[in-house]
């Protein structure tokens, strides 16, 4: 398991620019399958009256979570919480975790916006939200999904030696290997094709919104 530490992460909001043009829109969406890929429906199974009955990613996302589950040790594995997201469940998140109501206010989850130059990563299908297995069962790598506290940050655990650090090492780096950042503030959310991802690595933004 890697001792490689998880680097200081600048939050999203801090590199975020609009997407003037995509490169790959025209990647199909395709369902998340795969051998060490589980996948899980979590806004389901929580009464959200929009979530969706399977889960989606670009194609050459999905290719790449295949790949790092595969890189994973043995007996490791990865469960999908959530990746492509309609614009209608994007919006019931929204005003559902937005403090106070307010439309305008703080907020840990993307705005719902139509805008085809700044879409919510998840209608793109480059986004998803996940965490490692252990023999098949999904691991709450020091916080539940959908925390938002402090602890969520990806390198809250940094300074904290133990299992809960060697594990969100062992994903983030898993992911990076495959050309996926990470969300500052969530360990368990990541990218490929869409703006942050091509503000942090300084590429072209591959997708806008997408559907199945």
């Amino acid at each position: 398991m890697t001792r490689t530490a998880i680097p200081p992460l600048m939050p999203g909001s801090a590199v975020l620019g609009p997407a003037h043009e995509v490169t790959h829109q025209a990647e199909r969406l395709a369902e998340v399958s795969g051998a060490g890929v589980q996948v899980l429906h979590s806004y389901a199974e929580a009464g959200r009256r929009h979530a969706t009955g399977g889960q989606w990613l670009r194609a050459e996302a999905l290719g790449r979570l295949r790949q790092a589950a595969a890189t994973l040790p043995e007996g490791f594995g990865i469960a999908v919480f959530d990746a492509w997201r309609p614009l209608a469940l994007q919006r019931e998140l929204f005003d559902a975790l937005t403090p106070e109501g307010d439309p305008d206010g703080p907020t840990m989850v993307a705005r719902p916006s139509g805008d085809p130059a700044a879409p919510p990563p998840h209608l793109t299908g480059g986004a998803v939200d996940l965490t490692l297995t252990w023999e098949g069962r999904a691991l709450a790598l020091g916080t539940v999904f959908d925390d938002f506290t402090e602890l969520a940050g990806a390198t809250a655990f940094e300074h904290v030696p133990g299992p809960v650090r060697a594990l969100r090492r062992l994903l983030y780096h898993s992911l990076r290997r495959q050309g996926f950042v990470v969300l500052a503030e969530e360990w368990w959310h990541f990218e490929f094709g869409t703006r942050l991802w091509s503000a942090l690595k300084g590429e072209p933004v591959r997708y806008g919104a997408a559907g199945p």
